[in-house]
């Protein structure tokens, strides 16, 4: 069994002493996310969200004298901004500066983790090592491998994620539903593990990085006592495996599976080899292979009624002659007949937007031989297979519990706005209101109160001088934010949704009003009404 506490190239986790004065350390000096933010100031730490460091380094430079300033700083001040120019902007330190920020010998026992090297002028960060505040209040840190904006050069090919953008918004949406087993295929620095283990009794966690591997336990131990984990019995709460996706766990079962999987879309080469290959976002398939065997493998990895929610990329074909695009196909044709599916495509990119993103991600723009072959490689790939654009989103799947009462959950989305987040405890709601309206028969729904949504909002559009609206859209302002067109029926009957009257009284009332000669309307109304309630529009009045 791999000894993942000491990887060549990556923080050492065999000191937990060490660790745990690391800790206390860091704390001192208020290097918590509200720290950073305050002593940075709104604009500079939000540049750094977008990778953009130059305007901390300014703000950096005024705490500590460098750059003219007429605000004054306090001593405390001073040393965050030494622990943050050193961790976050990766600028050479003396070691008499780290020692005043972090106490005596902090220099020497950060290079002995290995998250620094020894400089001419003192001291630099190998690693970069951040504060993350989890949205149930949990503060720790996270290690991972510098980023492009903090290093010079192409990253490494077995380069450790950190925090980014793909991994909060997977972080937001997992359930917080507590489980016995969890399972994060593909765990890189560890940071949806630190999120399940607040509800999770047990989490696997997979990655086909020997260094992913050693980060997260590095990460583990530094943050030990916040996260609950024995320092000195991690395997009790956690359990790392090496392996390709759920080779590591086969034939073993989990309540709850999430990943952020490598699932760029990379032009494979003939001769290959995994070395080649960025660990941390290139899965070795070809296309969307990576994705599509994640959706197709899933359910097998899940107890019954267990749930696994996960990122990733899709091709979408061009369109035959005649016929409408349709992202949707390609994720529709993975998903098994037993298996219950939500996709929800958040964005869309043309194969040269898609090139441009990923070249720019790893560096290889800053070679510009090397950028102009894999930009042509990426176009020849897409245009062999005929692809159109790249879709990517977030994907909800569960096998269905044993005794299924409601439908098969099979939805696919298109949502390119904003959306609330975390959008996790929304899901969650929607998806039991799911389960209890489709479980229910006509008459069964019909016979509840139903009463509409708090954040629901109707609008009206009506050309000038129109009597009657032309156009009744139906607004929802949390979670999903979706907009439905409603018939003059619907609105008719949504607004007498307060829980006085059934819906069948109500449904009564409208008939009577509107003289229905058949029953065609009525149909069609509570078809509507379905898909209001099973969407969260209207809800069951308790």
């Amino acid at each position: 069994m791999t000894d993942f506490s000491r990887i060549d190239n990556a923080p050492m986790s065999t000191d937990t002493a060490a660790l745990a004065t690391l800790n206390a350390a860091l704390k001192s000096v208020n290097y918590t996310y509200d720290g950073v933010q305050e002593l940075l100031g709104d604009g500079p730490f939000d540049a750094m969200a977008r990778d953009q460091v130059v305007p901390g380094v300014y703000r950096i430079g005024q705490v500590l004298g460098w750059e003219a300033t007429s605000e004054s700083f306090t001593t405390a001040d001073r040393a965050l901004a030494t622990v943050v120019s050193f961790f976050l902007l990766a600028q050479e330190c003396e070691v008499a500066d780290l020692d005043a920020a972090l106490g005596a010998g902090s220099a020497q026992l950060i290079s002995e983790l290995g998250l620094a090297e020894g400089t001419p002028g003192g001291v630099l960060a190998t690693v970069d090592l951040r504060p993350h505040a989890a949205d149930d209040g949990t503060e720790i840190y996270v290690a991972s491998d510098l980023g492009a904006h903090q290093r010079e050069g192409v990253l490494r090919r077995d380069h450790v994620l950190g925090i980014g953008h793909a991994s909060l918004t997977l972080a937001q949406l997992i359930e917080r539903i507590p489980v016995d087993r969890a399972l994060d295929v593909g765990t890189g620095c560890g940071i949806q593990v630190f999120h399940l283990l607040a509800h999770a009794q047990h989490v696997t966690a997979t990655d086909i990085s020997e260094r992913a591997l050693a980060f997260t336990r590095f990460n583990l131990l530094l943050n030990a006592e916040a996260l609950q984990v024995d320092p000195h019995n991690v395997e009790a709460r956690v359990s790392l495996r090496l392996g390709s996706l759920l080779e590591p766990v086969a034939g073993e079962t989990f309540d709850l599976v999430v990943s952020n999987p490598p699932f760029v879309i990379t032009p494979r080469r003939e001769g290959e080899v995994a070395a080649d290959q960025y660990t941390y976002r290139d899965g070795g398939m070809a296309g969307d292979g990576i994705v599509s065997t994640l959706v197709e493998q899933l359910p097998g990895a899940l107890t019954p009624g267990g749930r696994a929610q996960m990122l990733g990329n899709w091709e979408i074909p061009v369109a035959a002659v005649g016929q409408e695009r349709d992202w949707s196909a390609r994720p529709r044709a993975w998903v098994g007949e037993q298996t219950e599916a939500w996709f929800i495509q958040r964005e869309v990119l043309t194969p040269e937007q898609y090139a441009e993103t990923w070249l720019r991600d790893s560096s290889e723009n800053r070679d510009a031989a090397a950028y102009t072959e894999s930009y042509t490689a990426y176009l020849r790939d897409f245009a062999a297979r005929g692809v159109e654009s790249v879709g990517f989103g977030m994907i909800w799947l569960r096998k269905p519990a044993a005794d299924p009462t409601g439908e098969r959950l099979h939805r696919f989305e298109e949502i390119t706005y904003p959306i609330q987040q975390p959008i996790a405890p929304f899901i969650t709601e929607a998806v039991a209101h799911y389960d209890a309206v489709t479980a229910m028969t006509d008459e069964q729904l019909l016979a509840q109160h139903l009463v509409v949504a708090g954040d629901v909002t109707e609008e009206r559009h009506a050309t000038p001088g129109a009597e009657h609206p032309s156009v009744i859209l139906l607004r929802a302002g949390a979670g999903l934010r979706r907009t439905i067109l409603e018939t003059t029926e619907t609105s008719g009957f949504v607004s007498a949704c307060d829980g006085d009257l059934s819906a069948g009284q109500i449904i009564g009332a409208l008939e009577a009003l509107l003289a229905w000669e058949d029953d065609q309307p009525r149909r069609v109304l509570i078809s509507n009404i379905r898909e209001l309630c099973e969407k969260s529009f209207l809800r069951i009045d308790s």
